[in-house]
């Protein structure tokens, strides 16, 4: 996550759908901060907010908000009262100013600092810029490592409880149902896969969902389909 992305069309639809999971829960997000890139326009997909009439009903208080964080302050620190009461964890995951052979260590130890952090919460979110990848160890080194959450650190976010992993679909062979799928195997949990298309494809996968969750998650996906959000089936 970085700050030059608060208050998007992507942030609308996952602090939605975190409403919409949370409530008697304690929830907590690991934001996998990355620091601010200029390569992309990423960011920029901000037009929902003047089209009030469309989106504003999905959840007015939250459309209200995003669009007072797009007028001041776009941060992820910004975004903290659309969720009131939640566990934040936001240091910078961004490893690039280390020595190459200490990048792994010091990935280690942020991921030691998050699980402590949200220790007490039954519902997490993690918010990493691109999403999911496989545990491959020649990647733990790379500069941009923090833009990716590795499936160990997935499972271990959900252990004991729901977690809500982010990840941005890619050109991966076989298109993105069967990038979906492949995550639900490999996650080895049992999963709900939230796909959302609007401006650009993203899934959340719910992992270890109880009746409620997945009760409240089918009842989203109905209320925010508009934003060609629905369950992969």
């Amino acid at each position: 996550m970085q700050d030059r992305y608060a208050g998007d069309i992507g942030d609308f639809i996952k602090l939605g759908l975190l409403r919409a999971l949370s409530p008697d829960r304690k929830l907590g997000v690991v934001w996998y901060r990355f620091p601010d890139e200029s390569h992309n326009g990423d960011g920029r997909h901000i037009g929902y907010l003047d089209q009030a009439d469309r989106y504003a009903e999905l959840d007015p208080s939250l459309f209200d908000h995003l669009k007072r964080v797009v007028a001041t302050e776009r941060s992820i620190a910004s975004l903290l009262p659309a969720l009131d009461g939640a566990v934040s964890f936001d240091d910078s995951i961004d490893q690039s100013h280390l020595y190459h052979g200490l990048r792994r260590q010091g990935r280690a130890d942020w991921m030691s600092r998050a699980l402590l952090a949200v220790a007490d919460c039954d519902l997490v979110f993690a918010d990493p810029d691109n999403g999911i990848v496989d545990d491959d160890e020649r990647r733990k080194g790379r500069a941009k490592f923090g833009k990716h959450i590795p499936l160990r650190e997935a499972r271990a976010l959900a252990e004991g409880r729901c977690a809500v992993i982010y990840h941005h679909n890619t050109r991966r062979k076989g298109g993105h149902d069967a990038e979906v799928e492949h995550w639900l195997a490999e996650i080895q949990s049992p999963t709900l896969a939230v796909r959302a298309k609007a401006y650009s494809p993203r899934t959340f996968f719910i992992v270890n969902p109880d009746e409620e969750v997945k009760a409240r998650t089918e009842e989203f996906c109905k209320r925010w389909r508009c934003l060609q959000v629905h369950l992969h089936r």
